[in-house]
């Protein structure tokens, strides 16, 4: 079943009653509005003044929803996650944290090799020269040690979007807003699906920053962040203005977890094929595979 994903940015009081969410507002005129919580895979908590009930927010983690809170500039800063996101959590995390430097190095390989090949894929789409592209995405080798992650990624950022002089930046100019906005929606979708896994977000294959708590949820997202730059595609080629991150461009940025993508030959939504990436990332830690499932962007 495809998960919603709910978005607040309005004044509200969430509580549950009967399994459902409950959404009261201030303003007394407004009808209360319910939610199934079953039915739930992402909240989106934006405005500083909602108030949310302990009770609800056990049941949305039983639920594994992911819990993403906002801050004052209405951007995402925090993931509430489960302690205990798999029955068999304490042994998945064993096979994690002794996976060998040589497969990490592996894993690595496969995860940029793919986020390079989805990239020149999009590319050829938007009539795009990607000869490069797809030369560099086969000849990544274990660990990237050549780092053509770092090199398709300047090719990339410089023709994309069909913007004189654009840079990928965390504070850059726009669209760098909106790809900001985008990648920690995806970051909340993957650290959900590797907790449902069993896996730590926070032990990388190739992210280390002690700093960093989602360390494997940003190695594996790479292949995934096309889809958000689709989206932002989208919105830049469109008429509507985009250098302010307004309700309505978030909107748009939270399709994101419902949008189709092709995972081993199958039409699967985002939220459910990246369960899909985690669990085979965990047979890969296991030895039961050697691959891990990616989407193909096509």
């Amino acid at each position: 079943m495809i998960k919603r994903t709910l978005f607040f940015v309005n004044p509200a009081y969430l509580s549950t009653k009967n399994k459902q969410l409950v959404v009261n507002y201030p303003d007394d005129s407004t009808l209360t509005k319910t939610v199934p919580i079953e039915d739930i895979g992402m909240l989106v908590l934006e405005n500083q003044q909602i108030t949310i009930s302990n009770g609800l927010l056990a049941k949305l983690i039983q639920n594994k929803a992911a819990i993403i809170s906002c801050d004052s500039y209405h951007l995402p800063i925090s993931l509430l996650q489960p302690l205990v996101g798999h029955s068999e959590q304490t042994e998945r995390i064993r096979y994690q944290l002794n996976a060998s430097v040589p497969l990490q190095k592996n894993l690595w390989q496969q995860t940029i090799s793919a986020k390079i090949s989805n990239q020149a894929c999009f590319m050829d789409i938007r009539d795009i020269p990607a000869r490069k592209m797809h030369k560099w995405a086969n000849e990544v080798k274990s660990g990237d040690t050549e780092n053509h992650e770092s090199r398709a990624a300047v090719y990339y950022w410089q023709h994309i979007f069909g913007i004189d002089d654009f840079k990928r930046g965390q504070h850059g100019d726009a669209p760098n807003n909106l790809l900001n906005y985008g990648y920690a929606i995806l970051r909340g979708i993957t650290a959900r699906a590797l907790v449902s896994s069993g896996m730590l977000p926070s032990v990388g294959i190739f992210h280390r920053n002690k700093y960093n708590a989602f360390c494997l949820a940003d190695d594996i997202m790479e292949p995934y962040r096309v889809f958000v730059d689709v989206l932002v595609n989208d919105i830049v080629q469109s008429d509507e203005p985009y250098k302010e991150l307004t309700t309505s461009l978030k909107t748009g940025l939270l399709q994101l977890p419902v949008m189709d993508v092709i995972i081993d030959g199958n039409k699967s939504p985002l939220m459910v094929a990246m369960s899909r990436t985690t669990n085979s990332l965990y047979e890969c830690f296991t030895g039961i595979s050697r691959k891990v499932l990616y989407p193909e962007f096509v």
